[in-house]
């Protein structure tokens, strides 16, 4: 997934909540394949956060703790989906480049 030289964004943080980058020309080793299942899960996690937001807004039963837990994950998997966006926006425009 990484070109030559470049460095692929993962789907989560090192210590402190620093970013962790992979450096590797093999978008089929065990890393990239790793990176890739878990930002599968991440997105499939914010899938499933969306629809029981949507729900919850359309009950009027659903009260303020309730609430304020889904806010909390669905803060964390959105955080989680941005990093997945930029990591594959980096990846497209390193792609584009010429000998990219």
């Amino acid at each position: 997934m990484t070109a030559r030289n470049e460095l692929r964004l993962l789907p989560w943080s090192g210590p402190e909540g620093k970013p962790c980058y992979l450096s590797t020309d093999d978008p089929d080793g065990c890393m990239s394949r790793l990176a890739d299942n878990i930002e599968a899960v991440q997105l499939g996690t914010a899938a499933e956060l969306l629809e029981r937001a949507s729900e919850a807004l359309d009950d009027q039963d659903t009260n303020p703790e309730d609430m304020r837990h889904l806010t909390k994950e669905l803060t964390g998997a959105l955080r989680d989906v941005l990093r997945v966006a930029t990591s594959r926006g980096h990846l497209l425009a390193v792609s584009e480049r010429p000998g990219g």
